[in-house]
């Protein structure tokens, strides 16, 4: 009986004891990942912000506030913002209301539901490179299956600042729409079918269900879709560079391809470039906090 009290307590002890151990086991290769990659390379960011840093010769020493000062009077710093800025509300319109649009399709749809959720999220499949690839081909004046359409009515995709744009929108409309969908998709099926059947018996109409019953109960699902939306166009890069490389003019030039640009082309300086990069990331991190504060429900705030 006294074996058998000692062993339970000992087998008792290890398994409070192993509880904890056990815990941090399981986080420690997922607080490395996020060490190695992420918090090193912030901490590296904030060193070269603060310091002279030419790409080929190193860390010169302080040079701070110098830094962001000719990161923020840079030539081209204020049109690559006003540029990202427009970029950004217009992809993330399109994207939302179009997600939301499709989502409410493949909802309803019944016959064609299986079909139409694959041909939507098929682009999603390919890579945001890849995808810049195929449609510089597509926009090609010169091996492009539309060259020559576009010679005959004296048209070109890339070769005008508004043409540069919006080619540039529709292929990131047409690479995300579908992974949108499926994110606003989730969203409304979580939304409980007994709502809407009270609200269709009070004689609610399509309209005004949509307006009082779905568009409320999404509020979390496009909190997320926006704050992913505005990320990921802020900080716009692969797309334009593969495409554009910032013309015609620098019409289409990026905050974050200008921070390539000042780091690996012309002033070849990691400082002025790792100073502009944490300008964004505060600039990010200051839109996010608005949009999930926009996007509380009123008794949350």
């Amino acid at each position: 009986m006294a074996l058998s009290t000692s062993s339970r307590r000992s087998r008792y002890g290890r398994s409070a004891l192993g509880g904890p151990v056990q815990g941090w086991l399981y986080a420690a290769p997922t607080a490395i990942f996020v060490i190695a990659l992420f918090v090193i390379p912030l901490l590296l960011v904030l060193q070269m912000s603060g310091s002279d840093w030419p790409l080929l010769r190193g860390n010169k020493g302080l040079n701070f506030p110098e830094n962001f000062v000719d990161a923020a009077t840079h030539r081209l710093f204020w049109d690559s913002v006003q540029f990202t800025v427009l970029y950004t509300v217009i992809t993330t319109v399109l994207l939302i209301g179009l997600g939301l649009g499709l989502a409410l399709l493949v909802q309803e749809s019944t016959a064609w539901k299986g079909f139409l959720r694959t041909a939507f999220l098929l682009p999603s499949a390919l890579g945001l490179a890849s995808a810049s690839l195929l449609f510089y081909v597509l926009y090609s004046p010169i091996a492009g299956p539309f060259s020559n359409l576009m010679e005959s009515w004296g048209i070109t995709f890339l070769g005008s600042p508004e043409g540069a744009l919006w080619s540039t929108v529709f292929l990131i409309v047409w690479r995300f729409a579908g992974f949108y969908m499926l994110l606003l998709l989730v969203g409304l099926q979580g939304i409980p079918e007994d709502i809407y059947e009270a609200a269709r018996i009070d004689g609610g109409s399509r309209w005004q269900i949509f307006r009082d019953i779905t568009v409320p109960l999404l509020r979390p699902t496009f909190a997320l879709t926006t704050v992913m939306c505005v990320t990921g166009s802020l900080l716009a890069f692969d797309q334009f560079y593969i495409l554009t490389k910032g013309g015609p003019d620098n019409s289409t030039m990026t905050v974050v391809q200008l921070i390539y640009n000042i780091a690996f082309q012309g002033q070849n300086s990691l400082g002025i470039a790792a100073a502009l990069s944490v300008i964004v990331l505060f600039a990010l991190v200051i839109i996010n906090v608005v949009q999930l504060r926009a996007f509380r429900r009123p008794e949350e705030s």
